[in-house]
């Protein structure tokens, strides 16, 4: 049996795809289990063993007909039973319609329904505490009435070699193992999914007065400017325990670093989807225009906790759009302020500073 998992997408997505790719192996251990993604993901899959391919979307198949037509026929020749689409979007349709596969499944799309051999609705509410994007992958699943138990925690794998690098780097900046190392996640992926950085830098005040800890920040080299304003609004004591320079050069030495950091904390993005992975305690600031039903995943109040501005001031979006507010983010964030978010906050770090 030869089997295609579609995700092509971010990081975060790529990552919880791969939990299919994990139950498709239980269930069918002799298969072949291809995955499809964009090549900049494929960071968060070393180490992975459900899949026995990765096949790659690059820049090329995206500029050149002539190169996506190349991929295209490469897949078809495959001759794939199954395909499982979970992108669902016109690049994957292509790919999915000259498959060739036997059964096809995605999402219902109205419209849609002649690629695919079966789909499933998106779930509007999620269920359990694993979060809607994870309940609606799974989903993915159904049609092929798997009889196993499924797995639902996506995992990353950290070699021996990345944990010495992480171990070596620590030592060299004078980080001391034994005090309790915490990740912020000072800048999100754009402006408007980043807590205001004036905000942000009460934010880690707060965390630092609440023990002798090791602070990092996570950001994108090219964001340097913006997690500078954050660490000189710092107060002078916060400066003292925040270590600014220890960052991965990239995704694998990030994920190398926060392997031995003990939480991560701040804005919503691929940095704390990564940390989750590595099974590590999360506390979550949603921007406004984020609905956060979809990627609150393992929500439990201790390990993993989540705020969004509507919990507290929903009357700020009574007849608004999603589109109103994203285009409003920065009045929006104004109102989020850090004294809404520093009682649960407290009671995070209480319970994951013992």
């Amino acid at each position: 049996m030869k089997i295609l998992v579609i995700q092509q997408k971010m990081i975060g997505d790529v990552l919880v795809s791969s939990i299919l790719c994990e139950n498709l192996r239980k269930a069918y251990p002799k298969a072949q289990i291809d995955y499809m993604v964009y090549e900049s993901t494929i960071a968060v899959l070393q180490g992975n063993t459900s899949f026995d391919n990765l096949i790659l979307f690059q820049e090329k198949h995206q500029k050149s007909k002539w190169e996506y037509f190349k991929l295209l026929k490469s897949i078809r020749a495959e001759k794939y039973d199954i395909v499982i689409d979970a992108y669902s979007k016109l690049e994957s349709w292509l790919v999915v319609l000259l498959s060739g596969a036997k059964q096809k499944i995605s999402y219902w799309k109205k419209a849609r329904e002649f690629l695919y051999t079966d789909t499933v609705k998106r779930k509007k509410t999620s269920n359990t505490n694993l979060g809607l994007i994870i309940e609606q992958r799974l989903a993915l699943l159904n049609p092929l009435y798997l009889d196993i138990e499924l797995e639902t925690f996506p995992r990353i794998y950290v070699t021996n070699e990345e944990n010495n690098f992480a171990t070596s780097l620590f030592e060299s900046h004078g980080i001391n193992h034994s005090k309790k190392t915490i990740m912020i996640s000072t800048i999100g992926s754009s402006p408007d999914k980043t807590y205001p950085l004036e905000y942000m830098s009460q934010f880690v005040d707060f965390i630092a007065a609440k023990g002798d800890v090791n602070i990092l920040f996570n950001y994108f080299p090219k964001q340097i400017e913006e997690a500078k304003i954050i660490y000189n609004g710092c107060k002078e004591s916060t400066k003292q325990k925040i270590y600014f320079s220890v960052l991965g050069k990239n995704i694998r030495e990030f994920i190398a670093i926060m392997n031995h950091c003990d939480m991560i904390i701040g804005n919503d993005g691929g940095a704390i989807n990564m940390a989750k992975a590595l099974e590590k305690p999360s506390f979550i600031i949603f921007s406004p225009w984020i609905d956060k039903k979809g990627w609150a995943t393992f929500e439990d109040g201790i390990n993993h906790v989540s705020l969004h501005l509507r919990e507290f001031k929903p009357s700020l979006f009574e007849e608004k759009t999603a589109k109103t507010v994203k285009k409003e983010t920065v009045l929006f964030y104004k109102e989020f302020t850090p004294e809404l978010i520093f009682p649960a906050l407290n009671t995070f770090l209480e319970t994951h500073l013992k």
